[in-house]
């Protein structure tokens, strides 16, 4: 399902841009593979496209079909920047971001800081981890140790923008790398959560409290 998906995603109408993820053991954020957990990120033009992929294209419904568990998370980008192949995947929608935020990033690491990249990673997952505010985060490689993903789901903009920038693990580590030039290519976008269908309730459920 990850190396022949390829040529079915090929086939799969008005699909923009497309990436597929192995994992990291625990909640990801490890350079040691999980064979049971995989991630698909797609993009299309529009809500509707999409939607509509996910319903009837064959692939998707292999997946389904096959999987124990899953999640399909409906994004919309509100802010984008970097690159990623060499191309922009997001085009962001002018709209101010409401209450559940996602958060991706993805970066190649360069071969001479690899070393430095994994050393810093453990203590960045267990803040991640223990912060109240964060309702997902997973670990994800494009590549195995070199291409890496991080993707989470906020409460709000807010405790997001807290967690990124209050002294710590992760604004250290950030800083490392950029006064060290870690990364070949990177980037960084914010997404609007619209809905989550699967087994990640917890969003459903606090989403319709708060309705």
């Amino acid at each position: 399902m990850m190396g022949l998906a390829r040529f079915g995603l090929k086939k799969v109408e008005n699909l923009k841009f497309w990436k597929l993820f192995g994992s990291g053991t625990g909640e990801g954020f490890t350079p040691i593979p999980n064979f049971s957990v995989y991630g698909l990120l797609c993009v299309w033009d529009n809500e509707k496209d999409a939607r509509n992929a996910q319903l009837n294209a064959g692939l998707f419904k292999k997946y389904l079909s096959r999987a124990s568990h899953t999640s399909t998370i409906f994004m919309k980008p509100v802010s984008s920047r970097g690159s990623w192949s060499g191309s922009q995947p997001f085009i962001p929608k002018k709209e101010k971001s409401k209450e559940f935020v996602a958060v991706l990033t993805r970066a190649t690491v360069r071969w001479s800081k690899l070393k430095s990249f994994w050393r810093e990673a453990p203590s960045i997952s267990n803040r991640i981890g223990t912060d109240k505010n964060v309702m997902f985060k997973i670990g994800l490689g494009e590549v195995p140790i070199r291409q890496q993903l991080t993707f989470s789901i906020w409460k709000n903009l807010t405790h997001m923008q807290k967690f990124a920038h209050q002294s710590g693990s992760h604004k250290d580590a950030i800083l490392k790398v950029r006064d060290g030039d870690w990364f070949s290519e990177e980037l960084y976008a914010r997404f609007n959560v619209i809905e989550v269908k699967g087994d990640f309730s917890e969003f459903n459920q606090r989403k319709q409290e708060k309705n």
